[in-house]
């Protein structure tokens, strides 16, 4: 005898849980990659890419990209798009060197973020107040204050021509301070040197990471941590990224949705700056133009690719900076990244065709294949190649990352004081 009851209809079927990418899931890929870099490594005898060199080259191009994708952070969770993070950088780097010549480095780091924060102010003022698109303020800013700050280079820089001004370049600053761990260091070097399989690779990657760092990385660090604290575990945070999800439910609940947005933006410019004048007091000494190179914009790849989390910008950061230090090392180092790729892209097809997904599996096949026979039938990348390889990278991350990505409800949209009544 059947126990259907007719007509009733059918549970439908709970939808499929997507992967988080869980602690124990991130540390156990960082394992496994380091992995395949020792393999790697051993099997060509070429230990480059994860010497304490490279490490802490990645590192160092890693900080601006971070600063300006935790600028970004700040602003889109309050519900504003910054794009004009390029811009801000810029204003960073012009005003950290001039405050760096004049005064000292320290006082550059205050005004490069206060001169980043003037332009996130512009962009706030410009979306919150009087409702202009987003896009179009970022746009304006991104061309209105590089032009600024290259037309005060030419006039107010000519009469320091002795001091190592130039055309489009301010007299150098002091250094900031640097900070090595002391007696970890060098016991890690000697490690290094050893070449022992996967021991000494690691011993080279932690090396990087505690010698020689410029207190601004230490301070990015800082803020980067305050940042998911103060988002993220404090009644301030909770009501900014309100303003981000549902700004009229905000309001409705007694939130000054203007007052948290303009506070957010002005942030958003503040770190941006930081990572400007950390390229012009740290990575360089001085400002010149187009010091920035489309960092703000990496930035902002590195923020979505991080799914609008400090942890997660803080990956993308590493990954970015990582691409962008190989201009710094010799050919050979970046040719075995060719069969880095190559493994790792054939792993990926494995775990593709484990998981039935047959499309995704071809794909990296064929991509696998690619770069293997491109590593094979050939014994360097040419320059430009490098070059171009984090804008590359940032494209096919954010292809890749598209899938899991959940944007703040609320991002982008020009929100009225009122409009829920």
């Amino acid at each position: 005898m059947s126990t259907a009851v007719a007509g009733k209809p059918k549970t439908p079927a709970a939808p499929a849980k997507r992967t988080k990418l869980t602690w124990p899931v991130v540390l156990l890929l960082i394992a496994l990659a380091l992995v395949l870099f020792a393999a790697v490594g051993a099997a060509t005898g070429n230990h480059g890419l994860t010497s304490s060199g490279q490490i802490g080259a990645a590192l160092a191009s890693a900080v601006p990209i971070a600063m300006a994708g935790l600028g970004g952070l700040w602003s889109e969770r309050a519900g504003v798009v910054n794009i004009g993070l390029e811009g801000m950088m810029v204003a960073g780097t012009f005003c950290g060197a001039w405050g760096g010549f004049l005064v000292n480095p320290w006082v550059g780091l205050l005004a490069g973020m206060a001169g980043g924060a003037l332009g996130g102010l512009l962009h706030a003022l410009v979306t919150v107040t009087f409702g202009v698109d987003h896009i179009v303020s970022g746009v304006g800013i991104n061309l209105l204050i590089p032009g600024i700050c290259a037309y005060v280079n030419r006039i107010y820089y000519k009469d320091y021509v002795a001091d190592g001004a130039g055309a489009n370049q301010s007299p150098p600053a002091d250094s900031l301070p640097t900070f090595t761990v002391p007696g970890l260091s060098d016991w890690l070097g000697d490690i290094e040197k050893h070449h022992w399989f996967l021991v000494s690779d690691v011993a080279g990657v932690v090396r990087g990471l505690v010698t020689d760092l410029s207190v601004v990385t230490l301070i990015a660090a800082a803020f980067l941590v305050a940042s998911y604290f103060l988002l993220w575990r404090t009644v301030f945070g909770l009501r900014l990224r309100s303003c981000g999800e549902n700004p009229t439910a905000a309001e409705s609940l007694g939130v000054n949705v203007y007052t948290y947005k303009y506070l957010a933006v002005v942030s958003s410019g503040a770190f941006a700056g930081l990572g400007g004048a950390y390229l012009s007091l740290v990575a360089a000494h001085f400002y010149r133009d187009g010091q920035t190179q489309g960092r703000g914009f990496i930035g902002l790849a590195a923020m979505i690719f991080g799914n609008w989390m400090p942890g997660g910008l803080a990956a993308g950061a590493g990954l970015f900076g990582f691409t962008d230090s190989l201009q710094l090392r010799d050919a050979d180092s970046v040719h075995v990244l060719l069969l880095v790729v190559a493994i790792a892209m054939a792993l990926l097809a494995v775990w593709q065709f484990y998981r039935r997904k047959l499309t995704a599996g071809l794909i990296s096949t064929v991509v696998a294949g690619g770069v293997a026979t491109w590593y094979a039938c050939t014994d360097e990348v040419q320059r430009p190649l490098i070059v171009a390889t984090p804008y590359v990278i940032t494209l096919v991350v954010l292809a890749l990352a598209s899938q899991r990505l959940r944007m703040p409800k609320a991002d982008g949209q020009v929100y009225r004081k009122g409009q829920a009544k």
